[in-house]
């Protein structure tokens, strides 16, 4: 088994690289970029502009402005990479590329890039004034909470539902409650988080729960029961309308493996030797339907934790990683763009892995060492 988690760890250095990699050569063909963005915002064409740009953003508008009067033709060859920077002091823009790093030919920023995260030497954010560390620690409590809670309450729930629809199957029990199931999984997400608010978040009826951040203003002075209430009240929407569509993909999935397992000559004969259910239930049946859910762990959990929560965390005004990375984009704020990436991309690979551990304490007739990867 060692043998196995050490070529699967080294597997994750080429597979990191060409995600990078791709993702890095995509985005020098992409539109726009943080040097443009620091010219529309001194030149008032950015009308989403919030950024702060390390140095003073105020000192960079009077360079610019000072030497706006005649530059020469040295200008023209150097402002003219950039849209909207005919007018501004070449030096300006040289000091901009340096700032941001791309004086340097591409493939040399790559390679200073992957360097510098090999060492987890993420940097500072472009318009922040914060390292990215710092940054992504920030934001992490939010995106954990909602993606670890979905992902527990979600397998707590389904994997039950899913075992007694399959002993049921074909019962009135097992109708309705796909049924249920169907109509909760076409539901989107957004649309039920809508809902909620207008139910019971002072929209039009109730106002029992909050909307901003996870936990209150006073949490501090409240008593560590009253801080446990006070986190899960804040949570209790977000994670409903979360919630609500995760049900159905684990519950059929854990259903249709049990009923495979169960149809199997094996449990037939578990039967025959005077094994009650219960026995053959969770005692054979159990651990090989098992494997098909615990392979869906990892893609569930990231999901849930990183992509899933995006709109979840905008309805509810909660400033987490999902948040983070769409305002980066939008932003041009590549630094914490591929920080983020990097470290998602490496979360995934180890999830992946932890998952395949997983089926050897499961069954643990599996057996990695023997085959090649």
């Amino acid at each position: 088994m060692g043998a196995y988690i050490l070529r699967r760890l080294l597997l994750m250095i080429p597979t990191l690289v060409g995600i990078m990699a791709i993702n890095f050569f995509i985005i020098q063909f992409a539109p726009g970029g943080p040097v443009e963005r620091v010219i529309a915002q001194l030149s008032g064409t950015d009308v989403s502009a919030t950024a702060r740009i390390s140095g003073g953003s105020s000192d960079m508008m009077g360079t610019g402005n000072d030497a706006s009067g005649g530059s020469g033709g040295g200008a023209d060859s150097v402002t003219s990479k950039y849209r909207g920077a005919r007018g501004l002091d070449p030096e300006f823009i040289k000091e901009l590329e340096v700032q941001f790093g791309f004086d340097k030919p591409p493939f040399e920023r790559f390679l200073n890039m992957l360097w510098n995260y090999a060492r987890f030497d993420f940097g500072e954010s472009y318009f922040r004034d914060i390292r990215i560390l710092d940054l992504i620690a920030e934001k992490l409590p939010v995106s954990i909470s909602l993606g670890l809670w979905m992902t527990l309450i979600s397998y707590l729930v389904s994997i039950p539902l899913g075992i007694r629809k399959a002993v049921t199957d074909g019962s009135r029990f097992d109708v309705w409650t796909s049924g249920v199931i169907v109509v909760a999984y076409a539901i989107p997400g957004f649309l039920f988080a809508v809902l909620l608010i207008v139910l019971f978040a002072g929209g039009s009826f109730w106002d029992f729960f909050p909307l901003v951040g996870l936990v209150s203003e006073n949490w501090e002075q409240l008593s560590w029961p009253e801080r446990i209430a006070d986190y899960f009240w804040h949570l209790a929407l977000p994670l409903t309308a979360m919630v609500l569509s995760a049900f159905a993909t684990t519950t059929l999935l854990t259903k249709n493996s049990f009923l495979d397992e169960i149809r199997k000559q094996y449990v037939t004969t578990a039967r025959a030797k005077g094994l009650t259910e219960r026995q053959v239930l969770y005692g054979h049946v159990f651990r090989n339907a098992m494997l098909i859910v615990v392979a869906g762990f990892p893609g569930a959990f990231i999901s849930s934790f990183f992509a899933g929560s995006l709109l979840i965390e905008t309805i509810f005004n909660l400033d987490g990683l999902g948040l983070l990375s769409f305002e980066s984009v939008i932003n041009r704020d590549y630094a914490v763009v591929f920080a983020t990436l990097y470290i998602f991309s490496l979360m995934g690979l180890l999830v992946n892995l932890i998952s395949d551990l997983t089926y050897t304490w499961i069954d643990p007739r599996i057996d990695f060492e023997s085959r090649e990867v």
